[in-house]
């Protein structure tokens, strides 16, 4: 977990018990990571992390196109592997998952946002905002005050009054 005022980014994560497992028969007691899961994230809520969640949802269509742009490039074939192929032959599988995890694991204290993701630049613009808005939240974003040894050093290096240093920044 992230210390205090860090940020962490999990990617799928704790997911992949109601997901993959599922989807894939690795394990037969999934059925208890719902409540598992609801449970972990009030925990941390409770200590004071801020949970978002965020889904990004592509088409079969895009994602077949995101797969065909990449296996033509040299230089992006790394993205794809023998298992997305495979997942691929899933997707109602994983879908049917996705919509119960969604609906099962989304509460006050981690809620979930879908975001419809086959226009990449649309995606990231609003997962951003999605961020941006809980994790400044009683956030001072002043700017922070310069340490004095830096200020001295930075003046002297530099050529700066050191008293120019201080405040806001020039406009």
């Amino acid at each position: 977990m992230p210390p205090k005022g860090a940020i962490s980014v999990f990617d799928r994560s704790w997911y992949g018990r109601v997901l993959v497992e599922r989807v894939e028969g690795i394990a037969k007691e999934w059925m208890r990571a719902y409540r598992e899961i609801n449970e972990f994230e009030r925990i941390l809520n409770d200590h004071g992390t801020r949970v978002i969640k965020i889904f990004l949802h592509i088409t079969p269509d895009e994602q077949l196109r995101r797969f065909r742009k990449r296996i033509l490039n040299p230089t992006k074939r790394w993205k794809l592997s023998y298992e997305d192929f495979r997942n691929r032959k899933k997707w109602s599988a994983y879908e049917s998952a996705v919509e119960k995890m969604l609906r099962e694991t989304s509460t006050a204290h981690g809620p979930w946002h879908a975001i419809p993701s086959n226009s990449k630049k649309y995606a990231r613009i609003e997962a951003l905002k999605i961020i941006a808005t809980p994790l400044s939240c009683g956030v001072d974003l002043a700017p922070a005050e310069l340490d004095p040894e830096v200020r001295r050093e930075a003046g002297e290096l530099l050529a700066i009054d050191p008293a120019f240093l201080t405040g806001s920044p020039p406009e």
